[in-house]
């Protein structure tokens, strides 16, 4: 349950912090053990972060 949980977490913070910026993307995320003891708002912080950093990466290219 706790799996699933965290799945669908991940998947709603990439579908509204992450795909809108990055449009057409094809991504594997791999989450740690820590990331079930986290809150929704520390995980969004974390992957936001992240989409920064990938749209930075996309920019440069």
């Amino acid at each position: 349950m706790a799996r699933n949980r965290l799945k669908r977490r991940l998947r709603e913070i990439a579908r509204v912090e992450i795909l809108p910026r990055m449009g057409s993307l094809d991504a594997i995320i791999r989450a740690r053990p820590v990331a079930y003891r986290v809150t929704f708002a520390e995980l969004r912080r974390e992957m936001t972060r992240m989409g920064d950093g990938l749209v930075a990466g996309a920019e440069r290219e």
